[in-house]
């Protein structure tokens, strides 16, 4: 297979702009993962899908505003994309950073009346280095000035709705750049539906990074190289997964993220507890040795997540069922609809 084998064209209206009015309105396609056949439902269906014996997994990271304005001292603007915080001491972070004029070290670059940064360096991955300083509370600062980081393909400027909706109901852990998106489609009256059917639910944190927006530049897709991400997993999820595996049931990961971050960390068919950095590269003919069901949403053509998917259910069922949901106006990407691959 190459590059081109994951391709198709979405018209470009069902790209998904704006959340649904209701969380729980998302649709949902339904794909069998044995027999390729679909179905057309509604993600407030989702608990009528699950067993008492399935175990459900969510990533609780939580989206950081990463997006920042300032003014460098010479009076030029500067935009600032935070990437990572990487210091253990201070607020030292991999930043983009977008300029009139290519910045160098110990440039300085106001953001507020109280808190600057200054350009250390060059990092890795076209990315700088910088420091923040001015203020003892900087999260809070951040949360307060930092712009939503909305996707490249929602094309419009973050709206103060975006703070709430770009965020799933269960978001705990600080660090994403990016939201893991089959878990908006999530509300607290859900999860409680889910839980009263018996359904243990349990988390994994994976701090989701710009390489889920990297394109595949080669037209042989292996020789991609994905960008890493800090992932934990906790000794009460492994608990949890071993309970499933003994009881029958299905390791259902809510989204890619949930999905990756298992089978990385994957030491025979339950993944070994701790954290580190996640750079597994998914696509067909790999072998999943943890999950067993996958809700998800729709993916970009050619993307590292759509051939995820297509390992998980198969290339060939997987592009039938996008072709279907292009024919039924199915909404796109973040803010879009989803599919329960099962």
């Amino acid at each position: 297979m190459r590059l081109d084998d994951f391709d198709f064209v979405l018209p470009p209206g069902l790209i998904a702009l704006e959340p649904p009015a209701d969380r729980e309105t998302a649709r949902l396609l339904t794909l069998s993962r044995g027999s390729g056949q679909f179905a057309e439902t509604l993600i407030a269906e989702l608990p009528n899908m699950l067993l008492p014996t399935d175990l459900l997994i969510l990533n609780d990271t939580r989206v950081i505003p990463a997006r920042l304005h300032g003014k460098k001292s010479s009076g030029g603007k500067a935009e600032l994309f935070l990437v990572r915080r990487i210091a253990s001491e201070g607020e030292v972070w991999r930043a983009l950073l977008r300029a009139s004029k290519s910045p160098k070290a110990g440039t300085i670059i106001n953001l507020s009346e109280e808190v600057a940064a200054e350009v250390i360096g060059r990092g890795e991955n076209e990315e700088w280095l910088v420091s923040f300083s001015g203020t003892a509370d900087f999260p809070g600062w951040l949360d307060r000035n930092g712009a939503v980081p909305l996707p490249p393909y929602i094309n419009r400027a973050p709206h103060e709705n975006d703070r709430q909706r770009y965020q799933t109901v269960f978001a705990r852990e600080r660090g994403a750049v990016a939201a893991p998106t089959a878990g908006l489609h999530f509300t607290e009256r859900l999860l409680e539906q889910i839980g009263a059917k018996g359904v243990e639910t349990v988390t994994i944190t994976l701090h989701v990074g710009l390489g889920t927006f990297m394109p595949v530049r080669v037209d042989d897709f292996t020789q991609h190289r994905m960008h890493k991400e800090w992932y934990s997993i906790p000794e009460e999820t492994v608990a949890a997964i071993a309970r499933c595996r003994a009881r029958g049931g299905r390791v259902v990961a809510v989204g890619t993220t949930v999905a990756r971050t298992l089978e990385y960390a994957a030491h025979g068919n339950l993944p070994e507890p701790g954290s580190g950095e996640a750079d597994i590269f998914i696509y067909p003919g790999y072998d999943f040795k943890v999950v067993d069901a996958l809700l998800t949403n729709f993916h970009l053509p050619k993307s590292t997540l759509l051939m995820l998917v297509a390992a998980f259910a198969g290339r060939e069922p997987v592009l039938a069922a996008y072709r279907a949901a292009i024919e039924r106006g199915f909404r796109f990407y973040s803010y879009g609809d989803a599919m329960f691959i099962g």
